[in-house]
């Protein structure tokens, strides 16, 4: 049997899923851990936007408590934040450094930085942006988990000093996302909140095939979209659906597509949650390109990639039902093979007791270092009985006071210069390709282990 834990986990959000994709992710991990016997706080800060569109107010698996202000925070929760087995604090938390100091200095046990965002966050670090980490912080956190694997593990370590930079990315809740067919409505769907980044991508994948082809039928779901922007007119728009309408949004497609911030296409290894989505509802699925994605999924075999409009044209108009329906078959026995809740479970408890035993291993080697230096001095001041008389420390104790200091010594990292620099050569869509397999549970291989 696996040991049972104690786990607080202060997120963005887990109520409300509106305009971003931690909710979902977060949704998913603490069920896999509550189903393999674990038990969860998650702490979130109330704010006007997630306050006013929360689709599961108490999500399954967790007790879910809202907080007004990081003084309310640290005086409702520090005893919960003190005994913890494992404390994760995720990136875009409101006050995040604030907040990771209070748990870092608190915190008896395990501490976690969980990036959903690394690339992004990377970035603002080289631009000096210190909201929701510092290059200090990353170094105090004894785990360093990350949206995004690959090279940027090895960098995080090198350049920020993290203890231990691990690939936790997101899985998908296989109870919710399963398949449910029905007469194709769409041709293409798109299923995401509006970026700046990633427009042009949806004007080249989606739009301009719309306008290209009048008798195609596509749909775009999602918020933020300015009001400026001209949908051809066989485009449908939504604004939001709940995460439990999206299985029959995608089983309404005859594809669906992903689409990839630029900053995630950079850094490379840097699956979206509606990637995986998608996949687990065997929804066929177009993707834009970038370094990593053939280690997650066969190309041409689970995914098709499109680089332009004639790509997705001819895909769309080209690819027998057949062909289609197994490419989507194709995709969910991928994700039920290496993207649940419980696998991604099992991998953070791998982490976990990885960072453990760093720990105890560390602690070791300062107590013999500490238990040499005592005998040193203690053997120096042996000869000198009047020291002991007249009260004062022995030398053993001197030592000890010594080595006791040196514990709170700041610990800290060598400033890095920010966001990845990778530029890669796209497959076209007929292109399949196969690259080695990640490590832990088929994730991450490509970053230090």
């Amino acid at each position: 049997m696996n040991p049972e834990f104690d786990i607080v986990i202060l997120g963005l959000s887990v109520t409300s899923s509106w305009g971003n994709g931690h909710a979902t992710t977060y949704r998913s991990l603490i069920r896999g851990l509550a189903a393999r016997g674990h038990r969860v706080l998650f702490l979130e800060r109330d704010t006007p936007w997630y306050a006013g569109n929360r689709d599961e107010p108490n999500p399954r698996g967790a007790r879910t408590e809202i907080y007004d202000s990081v003084e309310e925070l640290t005086t409702r929760f520090e005893r919960e934040v003190a005994g913890a087995d494992l404390v994760i604090v995720g990136s875009f938390v409101p006050e995040g450094t604030r907040v990771g100091e209070w748990v870092t200095s608190l915190a008896k046990k395990t501490t976690a930085f969980y990036d959903i965002d690394t690339p992004v966050t990377l970035a603002q670090l080289a631009e000096g942006r210190r909201e929701y980490v510092t290059p200090d912080l990353i170094a105090r956190y004894h785990m360093y988990l990350s949206f995004t694997g690959g090279p940027v593990l090895r960098r995080i370590e090198n350049e920020y000093g993290a203890p231990m930079a691990r690939a936790l990315y997101c899985s998908v809740d296989t109870e919710l996302y399963r398949p449910e067919p029905r007469p194709p409505r769409w041709d293409l769907g798109y299923l995401g909140t509006y970026s700046d980044d990633r427009q042009p991508a949806l004007q080249s994948l989606m739009l301009d095939p719309a306008r290209h082809w009048s008798q195609g039928r596509f749909a775009v779901v999602g918020p933020m979209y300015p009001p400026e922007i001209r949908w051809p007119a066989n485009v449908k728009r939504e604004i939001h659906l709940s995460p439990r309408d999206h299985p029959a949004f995608y089983g309404s497609q005859r594809f669906t597509l992903n689409i990839t911030r630029q900053a995630m296409k950079q850094a490379g290894y840097s699956p979206s949650v509606r990637l995986f989505e998608a996949g687990a509802c065997a929804a066929p699925v177009i993707s834009d390109w970038w370094e990593g994605l053939d280690s997650l999924f066969v190309i041409g075999k689970e995914l098709l990639i499109s680089s332009d409009a004639e790509d997705t044209l001819r895909i769309l108009k080209d690819t027998p039902d057949h062909q289609r329906q197994a490419l989507g078959e194709a995709a969910r026995r991928r994700i039920l093979a290496e993207h649940t809740p419980q696998q991604r479970a099992a991998q953070l408890e791998n982490y976990l007791k990885e960072a453990n035993d760093n720990i105890s291993s560390h602690q070791a080697r300062r107590d013999r270092r500490s238990g040499q230096a005592d005998h040193g001095v203690a053997e120096r001041v042996a000869p000198q009985p009047t020291r002991e008389a007249t009260g004062r420390q022995t030398g053993a104790d001197a030592g000890t006071a010594a080595d006791s200091r040196s514990l709170y010594q700041p610990s800290g990292a060598g400033a890095g210069n920010g966001g990845a620099d990778r530029t890669t050569a796209r497959p076209r869509c007929t292109a399949p390709r196969r690259t080695g397999r990640d490590a832990a549970g088929g994730v991450g291989r490509k970053g230090p282990r």
